[in-house]
């Protein structure tokens, strides 16, 4: 029996090289692909608060407020949609949601507090996120 040869059929050397292209194009492809969803997971949101914040007005009055500075120390911005002061929301100078950008600072002055000196207040920020971050101060 006479055993044809194909003079069609490709070259070990030329079939080992698509071989590996491909194999590198699909690792690229993956890596990319892996490298997205490593970023999207990788995003967070922190804000940072003073270790004292100012206290207008006097003792028990309604119109007394709290001013407070913030910084975002996450590594997406922030969009603060509601201020809460012991789980009651409050306004505040700034029209809300508020964008604070990373790294920067925001300034909050929360309105009609009531506080009273001596007592202890939860003061909240919530983002649209749904993220909420609070810290406790008792008044002066």
């Amino acid at each position: 029996m006479k055993i044809l040869k194909s003079k069609r059929a490709l070259s070990p050397v030329v079939a080992a090289i698509i071989l590996i292209a491909v194999t590198v194009a699909v690792s690229i492809a993956v890596a990319a692909w892996m490298g997205a969803l490593t970023f999207t997971f990788m995003k967070t949101e922190s804000l940072e608060f003073p270790t004292s914040v100012t206290w207008g007005g006097s003792s028990g009055n309604s119109n007394n407020t709290i001013t407070i500075r913030v910084r975002n120390t996450g590594s997406v911005d922030l969009y603060i949609s509601l201020v809460k002061v012991n789980n009651v929301q409050k306004s505040v100078n700034e029209t809300l949601p508020c964008k604070i950008e990373t790294g920067t600072y925001e300034t909050f002055i929360i309105q009609n507090v009531g506080w009273y000196s001596g007592y202890n207040y939860e003061i909240r920020f919530i983002a649209t996120s749904g993220t909420e971050f609070a810290k406790t101060y008792t008044a002066s």
